[in-house]
């Protein structure tokens, strides 16, 4: 074998190995998240104990929550920071979104995660009582929580501001939750799927195994737990916690497995404000190493061998 030859044979091993080893085991991680619906902490005999929801959450073991009706410093929950109380109950940390005003405090929804979110984003949702998106980024994935209208005109109207966040995020992974109050034959969520949406959280096939409402005899799905397009490599769980008193909605746990989004880029420097534009000189890459095309509209991604932060 003459020289040239030998050289592109060792390329090709070369290639070939990065190939086999770019997804390696180390790089494919477990995330476990959870939706719930709270009630502002009250269960189903109407007394507000954040001890009963905060021990549901604890023996789910998740890296993050998402939760719908939430109270902040309201009255009939006693005036006080529910999803900080949540977190602090269970060494974890707490984002608040608002949706709308409430006797001296503020309701909503919120996630609780194990790690502080690199950036949060927060958008008003339609409905005769206003509702909002809350989007977290993390170092993996970006999750988002809502709990969407009654009214199906301001559900639908809402989807198209959720599909215009998820897109943004590129080739990160995006999950978004919540109560949706539309059920799987709904228009919602048959638009949702034809969008890119893939439901986690019940399989193809539905039992009453999957029912979330209500609490205490479910007979419907309107909790839910969806991607935006096929992030994931498998669901290794999906569940529906067996609580029929702690809220009028059972918790839903998924647990999915997924291609590592920043592995390789732990000697990548702090992370900078991308407000100067002579940061963008140079090429841009996602954290996983791919080059983009071009300026990302929001996350954290890299440039000049730097991490820089688009908000």
């Amino acid at each position: 074998m003459n020289v040239r030859g030998s050289l592109f044979l060792c390329l090709t091993l070369c290639l070939l190995l990065f190939c086999g080893t770019a997804y390696s085991q180390d790089s494919i991680i477990s995330v476990r998240m959870l939706t719930y619906n709270i009630r502002h902490g009250a269960g189903t005999d109407d007394v507000v104990d954040l001890d009963r929801q905060a021990a549901v959450i604890q023996s789910a073991n998740v890296e993050v929550v998402g939760l719908q009706e939430v109270d902040s410093c309201v009255k009939r929950s006693g005036y006080i920071p529910e999803a900080a109380i949540l977190a602090e109950k269970l060494g974890m940390y707490s984002t608040f979104g608002a949706a709308i005003p409430l006797t001296s405090g503020k309701y909503g929804v919120a996630i609780l995660s194990k790690e502080p979110p690199l950036t949060v984003h927060h958008y008003p949702l339609p409905g005769e009582e206003k509702r909002t998106l809350l989007v977290c980024e993390f170092q993996e994935y970006v999750f988002a929580t809502t709990h969407l209208a009654l009214e199906e005109e301001n559900r639908l109207a809402s989807l198209s501001i959720i599909l215009e966040e998820a897109q943004s995020w590129g080739d990160k992974p995006f999950f978004v939750c919540g109560d949706w109050n539309d059920e799987p034959t709904s228009t919602l969520i048959k638009t949702m799927k034809k969008n890119g949406f893939v439901m986690l959280n019940y399989p193809t096939s539905i039992t009453s195994a999957y029912y979330t409402f209500p609490a205490g005899k479910p007979n419907r799905i309107i909790d839910y737990i969806a991607s935006f397009g096929k992030v994931f490599r498998s669901v290794r769980k999906r569940q529906v916690l067996n609580e029929p008193v702690a809220s009028d909605h059972r918790p839903v746990l998924v647990e999915v497995r997924m291609n590592s989004y920043t592995t390789g880029i732990d000697d990548i420097n702090d992370s900078e404000d991308l407000n100067d534009p002579n940061d963008l000189n140079g090429q841009i890459f996602s954290l996983d190493g791919r080059k983009l095309s071009g300026v990302p509209s929001k996350g954290l991604y890299i440039t000049n061998g730097k991490k820089l932060l688009k908000q």
